[in-house]
């Protein structure tokens, strides 16, 4: 694109009436379309992604009605409106209010969630993590952990606060967002073996 030629700006509704593209990632960013080519996830990225729904899973079925939700699988969700940003999160905790708001038919959830979890692929750059954090951080989401399966460990970012590693040794604790969460990183991947 030239640099005279002006960005078309498309809402939610537009950006849900696209056809299906399965090569292709898209999401909406400040009314932009952004497509990139779809990660071909690895049995890391999963094992990653199914232990923290269970995990968090856990820790919802444990607090009283009326309760959030854990999502997995990029649903979305819209985090800003006019323009507006819709992305597909790989793990996401939404409060009871976004849950109780979203009706059957929706297209995506519409707010930002309490958490954001992203798993890297081999293929993420530190640029377009940076970018996805800031712009979570920046729409409401109150808790961000990117998960690094490669080095076994996640990077834990608040709003106002410095961000803090947490190796497999550690525990991710949910506090004051989701009170009382705790996950030992190492239950996010495979044990080693002294293979």
């Amino acid at each position: 694109m030239s640099e005279t030629q002006a960005v078309v700006l498309m809402n939610s509704e537009e950006f849900f009436a696209l056809p299906d593209a399965p090569e292709v990632r898209q999401r909406l960013v400040r009314g932009e379309l952004k497509e990139d080519a779809v990660t071909k996830r690895n049995p890391h990225h999963s094992g990653a992604t199914a232990a923290l729904s269970r995990l968090i899973g856990n820790w919802v079925a444990e607090q009283p009605e009326p309760r959030g939700w854990v999502y997995d699988g990029e649903a979305y969700f819209r985090i800003r409106r006019n323009p507006d940003t819709n992305v597909g999160i790989v793990v996401a905790y939404a409060s009871a209010e976004l849950v109780a708001a979203t009706g059957p038919k929706d297209k995506f959830l519409d707010g930002p969630p309490v958490l954001a979890v992203e798993v890297l692929s081999p293929n993420d750059t530190i640029e377009e993590i940076s970018e996805t954090v800031e712009d979570y951080l920046d729409a409401g989401v109150r808790l961000v952990w990117i998960v690094n399966p490669f080095d076994r460990e996640v990077k834990v970012h608040r709003q106002d606060v410095a961000a803090e590693y947490v190796n497999e040794m550690g525990v991710l604790n949910g506090d004051p967002e989701m009170p009382g969460l705790r996950i030992r990183v190492a239950d996010l991947f495979p044990r080693r073996t002294n293979s």
